[in-house]
């Protein structure tokens, strides 16, 4: 069974307010419609903003919540929704309402999200794209069947999108299934934003249509490197949890990459060194730090004890280029980029660095209305309508 939002649902999510639109649900699994908790005024009236593309099977987009649940069920709705306008058929769209204590379903539900996949028994998605992260995807590693999902994905040319604690099961796919993912954003963490970010979502627009894609990032510290090799990594606290199993890759002269959020300097410490004492750093030929949202965290031991000091300590004890500042974390305005793919680093005049990447699966542009995922215009009110409207976005 499948359906399509309505036009009253998709002028809801298009204006960005509060709840959203219906979409189409294809999942073999499930024929529930997503639940709308209120109707817009019948006196707002919004302007369409582009023609909607065709639905087409080759641009399938399952789907999976291998981590936390969603809080709010409109806001999966918004990002789903977003999704569908961009000319996805969207599919297993029940996992976004999904809740067993702090997961997105049950163990059982989460390992379907992607054995259905790796098993056949749904047919093989251009784009898998994680619901948001938070905990749980490490306990599902054991039960999904990597070799047989790397193999469809790679066949298919399947573009899987996450980060965060998500990035479990992108390190698993890389290690036992040879297959890359993006770091990137995710259904409820970005898309399903009222006002996602422009940066975002150009970015995700960039890093999936071109063959090759070229981040820049300003000077921060000095740089000095031209190295290239696999990119690979992802949140430091899942990279520390894995090491030492065979769901961490063994990358050698490769280029990692690591983000991660609320650490103090010394717990990122510790845990690079956990990736130091068992090998996996010193392989590398440079390791690129995201952003870390250190904000005012501070050591009560020693405040002067900062992010530039583990920086440094790590470049010491590894002997191998550290650089800092790129565009990518639990941060607004993230890049999409792919992990497992080519990577060029190369040091720029200003003292900055940039990266270029080549090698990875892409969508095809002219299939999609990709520009739909950009924020909106502001919807147009009649001005006799105005008091009611502020009522229903601030309610």
């Amino acid at each position: 069974m499948s359906w399509k939002p309505s036009r009253r649902h998709f002028l809801r999510a298009s204006a960005a307010v509060a709840g959203a639109g219906l979409l189409q649900a294809c999942g073999t699994s499930s024929t529930q419609k997503p639940t709308v908790n209120r109707t817009p005024p019948r006196s707002q009236t919004v302007q369409p903003r582009r023609p909607q593309p065709a639905r087409s099977g080759d641009n399938i987009l399952r789907v999976v919540a291998p981590s936390g649940f969603a809080e709010s069920y409109d806001r999966v709705n918004v990002g789903l929704t977003r999704l569908y306008n961009a000319g996805f058929t969207v599919t297993n769209q029940q996992a976004g309402s999904r809740r067993y204590q702090r997961f997105a379903g049950t163990d059982a539900e989460r390992i379907n999200d992607f054995q259905e996949v790796a098993g056949g028994r749904v047919k093989t998605p251009k784009v898998l794209m994680g619901l948001r992260g938070g905990y749980g995807a490490a306990r599902l590693l054991p039960s999904i069947d990597f070799a047989s999902l790397g193999a469809c994905m790679r066949e298919r040319g399947t573009l899987f999108f996450g980060f965060s604690d998500v990035c479990a099961v992108q390190l698993a796919l890389l290690a036992k299934g040879n297959m890359m993912s993006f770091a990137g954003p995710m259904v409820y963490s970005e898309f399903g934003k009222p006002n996602p970010s422009v940066y975002t979502m150009d970015s995700f627009i960039r890093g999936t249509t071109h063959t090759t894609n070229t981040i820049d990032v300003a000077a921060i510290q000095r740089s000095d490197v031209n190295v290239e090799g696999t990119l690979w990594g992802g949140n430091l606290s899942v990279l520390a949890s894995l090491a030492g199993t065979p769901y961490m890759p063994d990358i050698n002269g490769g280029i990692l990459f690591i983000e991660d959020v609320g650490e103090q300097p010394y717990r990122i410490e510790r845990m690079l060194n956990t990736l130091y004492l068992s090998g996996v750093l010193q392989k590398q030929r440079a390791i690129i730090f995201g952003d870390f949202r250190m904000g005012t965290i501070r050591d009560v031991y020693d405040s002067s004890y900062d992010l530039s000091a583990v920086i440094n300590q790590i470049n010491r004890v590894t002997r191998v280029p550290v650089l800092s500042g790129f565009p990518f974390g639990h941060i607004t305005n993230k890049a999409t980029f792919p992990l497992g793919a080519h990577a060029k680093v190369r040091s720029t005049g200003n003292g900055g660095y940039s990266v270029t990447f080549s090698g990875y699966p892409t969508l095809q542009a002219s299939s999609l209305s990709l520009d739909a995922l950009l924020p909106p215009p502001m919807p147009v009110y009649e001005p006799s309508s105005y008091n009611t409207i502020i009522e229903e976005v601030i309610e």
